[in-house]
C-alpha cells in the first residue's frame, strides 16, 4: 500500500484537454472576468451612492454582487495564472485556502437568494407591513446571517478536507479546488466528509430551495388574485430579476452539491462547475442591470451628471 501522506500541493488537470487552446481559452476567460468585475461593481456601487437605491432590496442586490465578485476572484485569476505559466499546481495551503473561500461565497449567496425571495415574498402579499417586516435593521441581520452561515459551512468542510489522507498522484481533474475532486482522490475513509456534504446540501441547498418556492408559489397567487393588469405587470417585472438568477444559481449548483454524492461524475461536474464559477457571476449584473427600472434609472442619472460636469 502506497504511504498516506499530506501532500505539499496539487495539480489542477481541468483544462489538460484542451491545452493547445489555452491562450485562447485564457483571453475569453479574462473577458468573462473583466466584464463580472465590472457589472457587479457598478450595481454595487450604484447601490452605496444613489439614494433612491438604498432599500433593502438593493442593499440584497449590492451584498449579491460583492459576493460575486469574491467568488470570481477566487478562482479566476488562479485559473489564468495556470493558463498562461503553463504550470497546474497549486500548493496544499492555497488549495485549502481557495476551497474556504469559494465555499463561504457560494453559500452565502444560497442563503442570500433565499432572503432576497422572502423579500419579494413581502414587498408583493404584505405590502402594508414591509416596512416592519423588512426593517434596515432587519436586513443587515439578514445579510450579516448569510455571510456568517456561509463562513461557519466553509469552515466545517475545509477541516474535515485538511483531516484527509491523499496517496500516490494529487491531480484534480477539475478547474480550481472543490469538494468533490479532492474527495475522489483521498485514500482515507471519507464517510464523514460525505455525511456532512449531505446535511450541508439540506441546510444550504434544499431548505433556501424550498423557501424560495414557497415565496414564489404565494407570489403567484397574489398576482393572478390582482385586478390591475398594470399592477400585475410590475409586480412580475419586480420578480423575474431575482427569479431567474435563482434558476441559473441552483440549476448549475444542484449537480455539484445538492445531489448524492454516488452520483458525481467529475468529467461532467467540472463542465457544471464553469457554468457557476464564471457565466452566472457575469449574468447576474446583466440581468438585473437589463431589466430593472430602478438600476437603469441611477445609472442614467449617474452618466448625465458625469456629462454635465
Amino acid at each position: 500500500m502506497e504511504n498516506q501522506t499530506t501532500p505539499t500541493e496539487f495539480i489542477l488537470s481541468g483544462f489538460s484537454k484542451l491545452w493547445g487552446l489555452r491562450f485562447l481559452l485564457s483571453g475569453i476567460i479574462s473577458i468573462i472576468y473583466i466584464f463580472t468585475l465590472l457589472g457587479n461593481m457598478l450595481i454595487l456601487l450604484l447601490s452605496l451612492v444613489q439614494p433612491c437605491l438604498r432599500t433593502p432590496m438593493y442593499l440584497f442586490l449590492g451584498n449579491l454582487s460583492l459576493l460575486d465578485i469574491c467568488q470570481t476572484t477566487t478562482t479566476i485569476p488562479q485559473m489564468l495564472q495556470h493558463l498562461l505559466s503553463g504550470s497546474s499546481s497549486i500548493s496544499y495551503a492555497s488549495c485549502m485556502a481557495q476551497l474556504y473561500f469559494f465555499l463561504l461565497f457560494v453559500g452565502a449567496e444560497g442563503i442570500l437568494l433565499a432572503t432576497m425571495a422572502y423579500d419579494r415574498y413581502v414587498a408583493i402579499c404584505n405590502p402594508l407591513h414591509y416596512t416592519v417586516l423588512i426593517s434596515n435593521k432587519i436586513c443587515s441581520t439578514l445579510v450579516a446571517a448569510s455571510w456568517l452561515i456561509g463562513s461557519l459551512n466553509a469552515a466545517v468542510h475545509t477541516v474535515l478536507t485538511i483531516h484527509l489522507s491523499f496517496c500516490g498522484v494529487n491531480r484534480l481533474s477539475y478547474f480550481y479546488c472543490d469538494i468533490p475532486p479532492l474527495l475522489a482522490v483521498s485514500c482515507r475513509d471519507i464517510s464523514l466528509n460525505v455525511t456532512m456534504t449531505v446535511i450541508s446540501s439540506l441546510f444550504l441547498g434544499w431548505g433556501p430551495s424550498l423557501c424560495i418556492i414557497l415565496s414564489y408559489v404565494h407570489i403567484m397567487f397574489r398576482i393572478l388574485k390582482m385586478q390591475s393588469s398594470q399592477g400585475r405587470r410590475k409586480a412580475f417585472s419586480t420578480c423575474a430579476s431575482h427569479l431567474m438568477v435563482v434558476l441559473l444559481y441552483y440549476g448549475s449548483c444542484i449537480f455539484t452539491y445538492i445531489r448524492p454524492i454516488s452520483n458525481y461524475s467529475l468529467d461532467k461536474d467540472r463542465m457544471i462547475s464553469l457554468l457557476y464559477s464564471l457565466i452566472t457571476p457575469m449574468l447576474n449584473p446583466i440581468i438585473y442591470t437589463l431589466r430593472n427600472k430602478d438600476v437603469k434609472g441611477a445609472m442614467k442619472k449617474v452618466f448625465d451628471r458625469k456629462m454635465f460636469f
